[in-house]
């Protein structure tokens, strides 16, 4: 089948790299403009024209697709179908008309639960216990196209929004193979409405949110660590003392203590009490330095050891 495909990130690479495993025809690969990043400020490929470029495919990189030469362009390759994977840019109504099969989204989560931006983030904050890949058809609306199928795994109590993307971004390599084979078979089902009245959104992150209010209870902070993890890192003050949390365990019952200080602590763990429960840190980063495990913050802490 005759696909362009269409993604940035590296949730992206797993499907375009399924895709040309299956024996699919990419006829092109549209990414986002490669960005200059970090302190040489060098200019770096986005992953999926580096995947792109490993099996020679063209690779096509416009600030727009609203342009009428891009629509030009796209509408030339005769497409059979277009896939879309975390692309970054609004696709217009009249590319999403072109490919003989519309064009399809791999999207992160049970829709219409977590349409919008940061489906993965999400679902951990909210404590689902599961989510998944859902292949739609795409219209205008946000995430709001009828679905062919859904593919569900569980959240796993020590999943971090790192460890979710990762497998969602092999399942929905996995799920476009078998969605495209089947339309090649004439065996794919029709795709089914979503239930406006159901649906969530998934709003985009802010480094804000990351900043941990001892307030909230454990279990709550406990997930916001894991969602965090590894963009932004979840931030918190702890006697005065600004650091990371990566990892930590929530204790149901409440100490004596205040919300936000220490309720225990000695060279093997550092507690926290919260708005309810406590928060037991498992790993934990100070400014400028390398994550560590708590036994090794713990050894310069010991002022802080307390029960």
């Amino acid at each position: 089948m005759d696909i362009i495909f269409c993604g940035t990130p590296e949730f992206s690479v797993p499907p375009l790299a399924e895709l040309i495993k299956a024996g699919h025809h990419i006829k092109a690969v549209f990414t986002q403009p490669d960005k200059r990043k970090g302190r040489g400020q060098q200019v770096q490929k986005t992953p999926v024209k580096i995947e792109a470029e490993k099996h020679s495919i063209p690779v096509y990189q416009p600030t727009s697709l609203k342009d009428k030469e891009v629509i030009k362009l796209l509408d030339s390759f005769n497409a059979d179908l277009m896939v879309v994977v975390a692309y970054g840019l609004i696709i217009p109504q009249s590319i999403l008309d072109l490919p003989k099969h519309g064009c399809w989204n791999i999207h992160a989560s049970l829709l219409p639960r977590w349409r919008g931006a940061a489906p993965i983030h999400r679902a951990i904050l909210a404590g689902d216990e599961q989510t998944g890949i859902a292949i739609m058809q795409m219209e205008a609306g946000l995430d709001t196209g009828p679905v062919y199928h859904m593919y569900p795994t569980d959240i796993r109590p020590d999943d971090t929004g790192q460890s979710l993307h990762d497998r969602l971004s092999i399942i929905g390599g996995e799920a476009i193979v078998t969605c495209v084979q089947e339309l090649v078979g004439g065996s794919l089902p029709e795709a089914k409405s979503q239930n406006n009245e159901l649906a969530t959104y998934a709003h985009k992150l802010s480094k804000n949110e990351a900043d941990i209010d001892w307030k909230k209870p454990a279990v709550e902070l406990e997930r916001q660590i894991r969602a965090f993890n590894p963009w932004p890192g979840s931030q918190a003050e702890i006697n005065g003392e600004p650091v990371k949390l990566w990892t930590a365990k929530v204790i149901e019952k409440n100490s004596e203590k205040t919300i936000g200080h220490i309720s225990n602590a000695n060279k093997n763990q550092l507690i926290i009490q919260t708005g309810e429960g406590q928060l037991s840190l498992k790993e934990i980063q100070k400014a400028g330095k390398k994550r560590m495990d708590i036994s090794a913050f713990m050894a310069a802490k010991q002022d802080w050891y307390c029960e």
